[in-house]
């Protein structure tokens, strides 16, 4: 009688983490990043994985006061959606998770997809350069400006400065606030930015100034132009 070894179950490999610096396709890094624990933030850069650092108040508040201006705007335009740290398909090498993001929901530039990540370049991105501004004004850059992303705005809070850039001729334009400090949004008609006053801290008075811009005819032409892009709208 011949006596046979019992089959040994086959083991599982476990999942590399991810890691800065490593080098993955995007279907790799989206596989290792399911694995991974709920909070856990990594981005993929021109195909190089980011890790993020913990969040600190010096990122946290500005970006709580960032997301309370595009959140305003959002509400008053019907047709437009804002997002917060929201993984974000790019392109084949770019998988960011933006800090802040604004996206005209349709005939706009970008979509979601069926399991739930925008597709494509939102109209509008923003970014808190804490830890992160050799980045943000580096690689995610070039990749936010390779895709189409419109307008792109970098908050460095420990020069606790505001640099904005517009798309034009496929290049970033750096976009000078005029003489009462205020940037007026091309993409989004209405969306006005006092930067001094969101540098300070005072937001009513940035407040004051969005409404202002939410009271612009050009606003009203935008929000009555989305609307006539709605499926409803057509049906009608």
């Amino acid at each position: 009688m011949v006596l046979q070894h019992p089959q040994q179950p086959a083991r599982s490999v476990p999942m590399p983490p991810l890691e800065s610096g490593d080098r993955l396709t995007r279907a790799e890094f989206e596989r290792r990043y399911q694995a991974t624990p709920e909070h856990f933030k990594a981005e993929l850069i021109e195909g190089v994985v980011y890790v993020a650092s913990p969040v600190r108040t010096f990122h946290g508040n500005p970006h709580f006061n960032l997301i309370t201006w595009l959140g305003v705007y959002s509400v008053a335009t019907p047709g437009v959606s804002g997002s917060d740290n929201t993984t974000t398909r790019l392109d084949m090498d770019n998988k960011p998770q933006p800090d802040a993001l604004l996206r005209i929901e349709v005939g706009g530039t970008s979509t979601i997809s069926d399991d739930g990540y925008i597709e494509g370049a939102p109209e509008l991105i923003a970014e808190i350069a804490t830890s992160s501004a050799a980045i943000d004004l580096g690689a995610k850059q070039n990749a936010y400006r390779r895709n189409g992303v419109q307008e792109y705005l970098v908050w460095q809070t420990f020069e606790n400065r505001l640099s904005w850039f517009r798309l034009q001729a496929e290049e970033y334009v750096l976009v000078e606030p005029d003489a009462e400090g205020i940037i007026r949004i091309s993409v989004f008609p209405g969306l006005w930015l006092d930067a001094p006053a969101l540098l300070e801290g005072r937001m009513i008075e940035m407040l004051n100034v969005l409404q202002a811009g939410l009271a612009d005819p050009a606003h009203q032409a935008f929000v009555e132009e989305l609307e006539g892009r709605s499926p409803n709208s057509r049906a009608t």
